[in-house]
């Protein structure tokens, strides 16, 4: 007697899986629980504050939310956040923003802060080091079966790199370690303003599109960041519309999500960006 093969189970669907079956590009939110992050440091830190303004994000349309609690401002400066006091500013905090409703990234470059936020009910890990810097990152990721954000980064600047090689060539070393480690789903960050000149940063927004060759989703995070204001100065609270003329142009790049600090008017404004291109 032989037994009749049992049903397929398939995999329960990701957060990105989530996220691809909307359709369209996707808003992420930016939740920083710092006192130094380069545009609202320290705006967050109070616990209650930072769970109203995630719920005001998923108000406004963002279809995931990224949190964090060690700044990783990309022009330096930032002060390493013992693993402790990470977990300290987000444990009063996530579980909030878990019930919320929407997928949760997690913003560390720390397997073990990547590790406890996972167990609490995030669902995507962002690394700004595309699993490059902590060792243990990887092998946290495929073991809990989520995506990766893998973010390119550069210990410094170099003005004389072809940037577009450079960011090439640190997505197939992050790449071989994820499939190295098992993971399956891996979204691709060019990393605006990190070890990068402001020209580098507007070429990688241009030139987007290229790194479609490596068939995964992109992300871009441009919000208020500093080449804005090498185009028209402003302080990163008076950068909107920089912002959103950057997220648009990423969008019609080919980005798939675009990771914001103002979410109702970038959400507003690619509505409408579609809804036009709709009747064209």
């Amino acid at each position: 007697m032989s037994l009749a093969p049992g049903p397929t189970v398939s995999p329960a669907p990701t957060a990105l899986d989530r996220l691809r079956a909307l359709g369209r590009p996707c808003v992420m939110g930016i939740l920083n629980i710092t006192p130094d992050s380069f545009s609202d440091g320290g705006r967050f830190l109070d616990p209650g504050i930072a769970i109203d303004h995630a719920g005001r994000m998923a108000a406004d349309g963002a279809d995931l939310l990224d949190v964090g609690a060690e700044s990783t401002r990309p022009y330096g400066g930032m002060q390493p956040v013992p693993f402790e006091d990470e977990v300290a500013r987000l444990a009063p905090v996530l579980a909030s923003v878990v019930r919320l409703g929407l997928p949760v990234s997690i913003d560390t470059i720390k397997a073990r802060t990547a590790d406890w936020a996972l167990r609490q009910g995030a669902t995507i890990v962002n690394d700004v080091w595309g699993l490059q810097r902590d060792p243990d990152m990887a092998p946290v990721v495929a073991g809990h079966g989520v995506p990766v954000i893998v973010m390119h980064n550069r210990e410094a600047v170099d003005p004389t790199i072809d940037i577009m090689a450079e960011v090439r060539e640190f997505f197939s070393r992050s790449l071989e370690i994820a499939a190295r480690a098992g993971i399956a789903q891996v979204v691709l960050d060019p990393g605006v303003g990190f070890g990068k000149t402001p020209d580098q940063s507007m070429t990688v927004i241009a030139r987007l599109g290229e790194f479609r060759a490596f068939g995964l989703p992109l992300l871009m995070g441009l919000s208020r960041k500093r080449f804005i204001s090498t185009v028209a100065p402003s302080e990163p609270h008076r950068r909107l519309g920089g912002s959103i003329a950057g997220s648009l142009l990423a969008v019609l790049a080919g980005a798939d999500i675009v990771r914001v600090h103002d979410v109702a008017e970038t959400v507003q404004a690619l509505r409408v960006a579609a809804a036009i291109r709709a009747h064209g």
